[in-house]
């Protein structure tokens, strides 16, 4: 399946682009494609992912078609070909 990846500030640095397009396996889901990136990307390492691949870091937005996995099935969340990853880090401010 292909899906659409956008990357955020400190997420686009590490990866070096806004978007990537990339073809994963079918069936694969939240989790697994985050754990991709994270394996390979040293920016990303540790920063999309916590209790052992689980869970995603809290404060870290993750958009599916634009909206948040954490209301469907957090890491779990199955992706189809066609669909749009959004990845934000925390964002500090005051």
């Amino acid at each position: 399946m292909e899906i659409e990846m956008r990357f955020f500030a400190t997420f686009r640095e590490a990866v070096g682009e806004k978007t990537q397009t990339r073809r994963f396996e079918d069936e694969e889901t939240v989790g697994d494609v985050l754990a991709t990136l994270e394996a390979e990307y040293e920016g990303l390492e540790g920063q999309l992912l916590e209790d052992g691949g689980n869970a995603i870091r809290q404060q870290l937005s993750v958009l599916k078609n634009g909206r948040d996995v954490v209301h469907m099935a957090g890491p779990e969340t199955p992706l189809e070909s066609g669909d749009r990853l959004s990845v934000f880090p925390p964002v500090a401010g005051g």
